[in-house]
């Protein structure tokens, strides 16, 4: 999966100020706000927060994917944050998250949804992969390496 169509490069940024659960939420809300025309990123974070109620997101390994599907939205859209300091996000393994990819999908793609889920999942579970992204220390590093992951798939 070619991750340009998601994301931006002023929606993937390095943070080192973040130290809960629910302003990481508030943060990838005002990231993916900027991709959603028309949506606010109170509507999107309240979005994100009922998902979180129904079960964590947090995959474990350091990453988790807050994702929602949204009424009035013309196209999918992502966000990528790098924690320099984990927060807990009530992952399934216990451990804390550093790595956050945000989807927001409109409300009528159910099946675009779960591939896109299926293949972030697939994406984040490589551990080389997530090892750089943790070694990226500007927002542009990020988004260069997140871009090459169709690349990197293929290479490996």
């Amino acid at each position: 999966m070619n991750l340009n169509h998601l994301i931006a490069p002023d929606r993937v940024i390095c943070l080192h100020d973040i130290s809960s659960k629910k302003r990481l939420l508030e943060k990838l809300s005002q990231l993916l706000a900027q991709g959603a025309l028309g949506l606010n990123h109170g509507e999107i974070f309240n979005r994100l927060v009922e998902r979180e109620r129904l079960g964590s997101t947090g995959l474990g390994h350091g990453v988790a994917l807050p994702h929602g599907r949204i009424p009035h939205l013309d196209q999918s859209i992502g966000a990528f944050i790098r924690l320099e300091q984990p927060v807990d996000f009530d992952s399934i393994d216990g451990q804390p998250t550093d790595l956050l990819f945000g989807l927001l999908v409109p409300d009528q793609h159910t099946d675009e949804h779960l591939q896109i889920l299926a293949s972030l999942a697939g994406m984040f579970s490589n551990p080389v992969f997530c090892s750089k992204l943790r070694q990226c220390r500007t927002n542009d590093d990020l988004f260069r390496h997140l871009s090459g992951w169709e690349h990197v798939s293929q290479a490996s």
